[in-house]
């Protein structure tokens, strides 16, 4: 084609010039690119909320791991699994963080690649011009910073943006390898396209270099969009058709837009509209046919026809609100302008959609699958919190009625155990007061068995009564605990047996033995306590020579103490004897000893008041009877009386003692009768008393085991149920994410056709 012709405008084109001027300027348009930038907020949202998820459900798996009684909520697989799904997610906020829209731009040297890109940025940013210019590869991303700067591979501090001349112009001679990358960090408050997460990358000519395939590893890869910028002038070479062959072999339908660029040249031809319908169909079929990227109806829409020198040259002009010279402009520029902004609505449609399916689809996929995957875990272990928890619910409930019933059977046994030592103490104390008369009966027989020397020495006969003292209480003792002792221990015996059986049917079986091992194994023994020493303390003997028949016996005798002489007068025919020493009975006399009585009573009286009463009586009886009869009696007498004196040996003392003796123990000794069975009786008491509290503290123990295992218990359904909640507060916030991520599928996925 020939050079550019310069044509003065008129007034109409002028006027329709400033209409598309600004369409083409690409002012007044709603970006379409707000669907990625608005996609990419959202999931960002959508991760961050679920990376907090997933470090409450490690937290949640990890207590759950912690708690030893229901380990089982949670395997241990699933705790790997859920710390996996943290780092996973973790992992892929950071990448979608960084995720931003991508075209490269390809094409054969000096086809103006640099300068389309620079018209879409509206600035001269890249090196451009006549020729090969752009010598590496130079990536354009957005900046929060005021100031511009470069980053190149080798260094990451910042340089100038005045070195990109030096560093990726072809024609510097300190420029930077072909496959080396320099990062343009441009202010997003100066383009739109940076401001809205867009990466634009500029490359060398497709023609100076064979290394194609290390361009498409390293900077093709994770591209959303390819831009071809052929040259209008010439139809599409094999170099360009070779290298997106390239790329879709690495690419599964890679997103291509040709754009003719230098159409304002063709306007001088006659023959535009056929050069144009052939650009068409040749990119058409390229796309379609040989790619196989698009169908041929949507393969029109990816070929423009534009000038980017113009485009350039008027976005310039107009941001500096002045005119665009009329040289610079050719006839038809509305139409290439109009082109130019259409390409970019179906550029950033198309990248935006493209981005947004790449970038962000894999990531909801997965995002779904980790969220399943913990809903599921959740659920696992909510079901089985409910489970466990039914269970520790049905265990309390059998622990509760064990207690209960516990409580019941003992308080029923305690009754049934006091009835029966109350029958056992009764019994006792029976059993020892029986045996305790009848040895008081025999006092008489025991007392003849000591043999101990008798002599009537006062501190003697004090030795003596000691030595009777201690020997009557050992053998009253003995014989007791001969007749009593040995069954009163038997009973008891069998009475704790008893208890122990009884209470072992209540309590569990492997405490049995363990009741039977509380019963004593001593020898129960009854101290009887009789203490005769004490007891007979007061006992005073009378040792001495008393003649049977002396006057004093006599009356004793017959009338009883002198302290009952004064009856005789009172009642004349009653006279009180003495039985045993302790008991008075009245004595009925028969009508026919009147007279002997009425005698020995003013005998009586005589001799109680002087020796001259005793001789008046015996004058009175010498001459009532004779003198013969009172030598004959008198003789009689002395005989008797030298009988008794001769034989009062100190057998017969020993004798008279004990019997003394005898008289006086038995006497107190029935005083103490019930106070000693009481006694016995209540050391039987004690003693099965005591035996069944010993008994009934294993029972306590149970019980209080019992208590705590309720307890134990009540804590564990404590955790459980909040273990159980926050599954179950977990799962339905998976629900909610997975509405989320739902919501965020026909939100964004759909909504871009994908």
């Amino acid at each position: 084609m020939s050079g550019i012709a310069h044509i003065r405008m008129d007034e109409e084109d002028l006027e329709a010039a400033a209409t598309y001027r600004n369409l083409g300027n690409g002012h007044g348009q709603e970006s379409a690119l707000q669907l990625f930038v608005n996609a990419k907020k959202k999931i960002n949202d959508i991760f961050r909320n679920i990376g907090q998820y997933v470090c409450e459900a490690d937290k949640f798996v990890r207590d759950v791991s912690s708690s030893v009684d229901i380990t089982t909520l949670v395997s241990e697989e699933n705790i790997k699994t859920v710390k996996g799904f943290r780092e996973k997610i973790d992992g892929i906020a950071e990448v979608l963080s960084r995720d931003h829209m991508k075209v490269v731009f390809f094409g054969r040297t000096s086809n103006g690649k640099s300068t389309v890109i620079n018209a879409m940025l509206r600035d001269k940013i890249l090196p451009s011009g006549i020729g090969h210019t752009t010598h590496c590869f130079i990536q354009v991303e957005g900046t929060d910073s005021k100031e511009a700067s470069l980053r190149t591979e080798e260094s990451d501090e910042p340089k100038s943006i005045k070195d990109i001349k030096q560093l990726a112009s072809a024609l510097s001679t300190v420029k930077l390898s072909q496959n080396s990358l320099i990062r343009i960090l441009w202010p997003k408050d100066k383009c739109r396209l940076l401001r809205e997460d867009v990466v634009l990358v500029d490359s060398p000519g497709i023609d100076v270099t064979p290394d194609l395939d290390t361009w498409i590893d390293k900077f093709c890869l994770d591209a959303d969009v390819f831009v071809l910028v052929a040259n209008a002038e010439s139809t599409l070479m094999q170099t360009e058709k070779n290298f997106f062959h390239k790329v879709s072999s690495r690419l599964s339908q890679p997103n291509i837009f040709i754009l003719q660029n230098r159409w304002d040249v063709s306007e001088m031809e006659e023959d535009i509209e056929a050069v144009k319908q052939q650009h068409i169909e040749r990119n058409t079929e390229f796309l379609a046919d040989e790619l196989n990227v698009t169908d041929k109806r949507s393969a029109k829409d990816r070929v423009f026809f534009v000038s980017a020198r113009e485009a350039l040259a008027s976005r310039l002009n107009c941001d500096k609100g002045i005119a665009t010279p009329e040289r610079i402009l050719l006839p038809g520029f509305q139409a290439r302008l109009f082109e130019f902004a259409n390409f970019e609505k179906e550029f950033e449609v198309c990248i935006s959609q493209s981005a947004v399916k790449t970038k962000f689809e894999q990531h909801t996929k997965r995002a779904h699958l980790i969220n399943s995957e913990i809903r599921s875990v959740m659920e696992e272990a909510y079901t089985k919190s409910l489970t466990l928890q039914d269970e520790q619910l049905q265990l309390r409930k059998d622990k509760s009625e064990r207690l209960n019933r516990l409580d019941k059977q003992l308080d029923s046994l305690t009754s049934e155990v006091k009835t029966k030592i109350r029958n056992v103490v009764d019994e006792v104390e029976r059993k020892v007061s029986s045996a305790l008369n009848d040895e008081i009966r025999r006092l008489s027989l025991l007392v003849e068995e000591f043999e101990r020397p008798f002599h009537p020495d006062p501190m003697l006969l004090n030795i003596y009564k000691k030595e009777l003292h201690l020997f009557t209480e050992e053998r009253l003792c003995q014989n007791l605990v001969a007749r009593c002792s040995v069954t009163i221990i038997h009973t008891v015996d069998f009475m704790l047996c008893h208890f122990a059986e009884r209470l072992g049917e209540i309590l569990p079986a492997e405490n049995k033995q363990q009741l039977l091992n509380l019963i004593p194994k001593r020898d129960f023994e009854i101290a009887y306590r009789l203490d005769c020493r004490n007891l007979c303390a007061g006992f005073r003997e009378d040792i001495e020579f008393r003649f049977s028949l002396s006057p004093t016996a006599l009356m004793q005798r017959f009338l009883g103490i002198k302290g009952h002489l004064q009856d005789l007068s009172a009642a004349p025919n009653v006279v009180r004897g003495t039985v045993g020493g302790d008991n008075n009975q009245p004595i009925p006399l028969r009508g026919d000893s009147d007279l002997l009585i009425s005698l020995l009573a003013t005998f009586a009286s005589l001799t109680s008041r002087s020796t001259l009463g005793a001789a008046v009586v015996v004058g009175l009886v010498a001459k009532t009877a004779g003198w013969k009869v009172i030598v004959v009696t008198g003789a009689l007498y002395g005989g008797v009386y030298l009988y008794e004196r001769l034989t009062w040996t100190s057998k017969a003392r020993e004798r008279a003692f004990k019997q003394q003796y005898v008289d006086y123990a038995s006497s107190k000794l029935r005083l103490i009768i019930d106070l000693t069975s009481s006694n016995c009786s209540h050391q039987v008491q004690q003693e099965l008393t005591s035996s069944f509290a010993r008994l009934c503290h294993h029972a306590d123990v149970t019980k209080s085991n019992l208590e705590s295992e309720i307890k134990e218990v009540d804590k564990s359904l404590s955790v459980i149920k909040e273990i159980s909640a926050r599954a179950k507060t977990l799962r339905n916030k998976a629900d909610f994410f997975d509405q989320e991520l739902k919501g965020f599928v026909l939100q964004f996925l759909s909504h871009s056709g994908l």
